[in-house]
């Protein structure tokens, strides 16, 4: 079932505490995560947005001077033809770092977001 709700308030003031530039990075990443797959689920975990489809799919980290958008199952995704931008050493996750809105490709990010859901299509 696809959940018509796609943001949630706790989010929406979560983001509003965050640095302009932070912010504005924070605010397109959630529209390309959302646009990517109607059955992905917002929600606030770890204290930060957090989206879920029959389990973790990916998330938004912001920090001081940039935001990551890291994938829980990333090391999955790193065969494919975009996985020289995921980094992380960790044993499943991976993230791109963003450091500007000039960073954002939004036909990969989108891809790498629908390929993730796919990994939870059991």
């Amino acid at each position: 079932m696809i959940n018509k709700v796609r943001t949630i308030e706790i989010v929406d003031q979560f983001i509003d505490n965050l640095p302009e530039e932070v912010q504005e990075i924070t605010v397109e990443l959630r529209k390309i995560i959302l646009d990517s797959s109607p059955y992905l689920k917002e929600e606030f975990k770890w204290s930060m947005p957090n989206y879920t489809y029959n389990g973790l799919v990916c998330y938004i980290q912001p920090a001081k001077t940039h935001v990551n958008l890291g994938f829980h199952r990333g090391i999955e995704l790193k065969n494919k033809e975009w996985g020289h931008f995921l980094q992380g050493t960790g044993k499943l996750m991976r993230h791109i770092q963003i450091n500007s809105l000039q960073d954002i490709q939004k036909d990969i990010f989108s891809s790498l977001v629908k390929s993730a859901v796919a990994l939870n299509h059991d």
